[in-house]
């Protein structure tokens, strides 16, 4: 980050939201504290199949939004409950190695296809969900081993190695107001009720302007101008300080996070989080019609931004969120599909891209990984291919998606 730059778009956050559970319903705060996996509390828990172990969401059961979540008032205690009846439960948020060791069993569990480590709770609370959901469920707290991120996030397009908790893919999910109003726009002309920003389950929600323009006249950020962001700053204490007044203020350092990736929509957002009713066309059909624009993952609509966090500190509604920079090379990557290449340290993912580029398949490349081939560097290296080199700079968008 250029401590010399100036901000491209100002705007200021308006909304701040966690998720405990994955899937359930969130929570709306005015102040939380971001770390390195994400907001406090975010996604630290979710439910799986008691037979299978793997994760479960709302893609396949539209109800979980009926699970409320809430915190007392020192957010030491979680009550998890289910809508509209009187039945709830209550846990630690941060229990101690001595309550987990009483309460949960430590166990290998599956979200997508990558297997990680989860407290799993005994029956005694287990059985609420089991009844809610109609069969055997296991309420999971993420264990003690780093889900290390992939795809975009990981080591070889990030720069550093970063992990999270439950949330598909990266630590945090950004929304643009102005983004939200301009669909709200399309849907009121087709009939449609407006929806709000909860269908998309973001963390931070950022003042925007309806205007398409990537920056309007107030300084705010246009509608779908977060397609470009590549950098982004908060500002402590709510006080404005770019470039250089960032170094030399004084006070607590800016938050900074690297924007790595546009967020493909599944039908998630068709579900109303208040009624668990999945509408058959809305606001999906809207989306596909003019937000497929990323070219990694072109059959999905985009909507708000993923964001990996370079520092930890305090966050607030009403602290001043700053574009830094931008850029217009953001191209989605599949984290799980890529995960065998990205964990061979001896193969960096430039490396392989190089293979790709002079035509070997994907199932070449990884039958010479297993095989140990690739003994020699010269092999790989084609052109001026280098290990900081971005994947999707070298790649055919065609044999990324194969």
């Amino acid at each position: 980050l250029n401590p010399f730059s100036s901000a491209s778009a100002t705007s200021e956050i308006i909304e701040l939201h966690i998720y405990p559970i994955k899937s359930c319903r969130g929570i709306s705060v005015q102040k939380s504290y971001l770390t390195r996996q994400g907001l406090d509390l975010d996604r630290r828990w979710m439910f799986v199949d008691a037979e299978t172990m793997k994760f479960i969401t709302i893609r396949n059961i539209s109800q979980m939004t009926q699970i409320d979540t809430s915190l007392d008032t020192t957010s030491s205690n979680l009550t998890i409950s289910i809508h509209s009846t009187p039945h709830s439960i209550t846990i630690p948020t941060r229990p101690s190695p001595a309550w987990l060791e009483t309460n949960t069993t430590l166990s290998r569990v599956t979200i997508w296809d990558h297997e990680t480590d989860g407290h799993i709770y005994s029956e005694s609370i287990n059985s609420l969900f089991t009844t809610f959901f109609s069969k055997p469920v296991k309420l999971v707290y993420k264990g003690p081993t780093p889900r290390i991120l992939r795809g975009n996030g990981a080591l070889e397009l990030l720069g550093r190695e970063e992990s999270t908790n439950f949330p598909d893919v990266m630590p945090l999910l950004i929304a643009n107001e102005g983004s939200l109003w301009e669909l709200n726009g399309r849907l009121k002309e087709k009939g449609h009720q407006e929806i709000t920003v909860e269908r998309f389950r973001p963390n931070i929600i950022v003042k925007g302007a309806e205007s398409v323009d990537s920056v309007t006249k107030g300084g705010l950020p246009g509608a779908w101008s977060e397609d470009s962001w590549k950098t982004v700053r908060i500002l402590p204490n709510g006080e404005q300080k770019s470039g250089i007044a960032s170094l030399l203020g004084g006070g607590e350092k800016p938050l900074e996070i690297d924007v790595q990736a546009r967020c493909a929509r599944c039908q998630v957002p068709n579900v109303d989080p208040d009624t668990a009713e999945k509408d058959k066309k809305e606001p999906w059909d809207t989306l596909v019609s003019y937000r497929r624009i990323d070219e990694g993952i072109k059959w999905k609509p985009c909507f708000g931004m993923l964001g990996c966090p370079r520092n930890e500190g305090e966050i607030g509604v009403g602290m001043k969120f700053e574009v830094v920079e931008t850029t217009g090379a953001h191209v989605y990557v599949k984290g799980f599909l890529s995960q065998m290449l990205l964990e061979r340290p001896l193969y960096p993912i430039a490396r392989i891209a190089c293979l790709f580029r002079v035509g070997f398949t994907v199932h070449e490349i990884s039958c010479r990984i297993r095989s140990n081939c690739l003994t020699s560097f010269r092999e790989l290296e084609v052109g001026a291919c280098t290990l900081s080199t971005r994947l999707h700079m070298i790649l055919p968008i065609s044999r990324l998606t194969t």
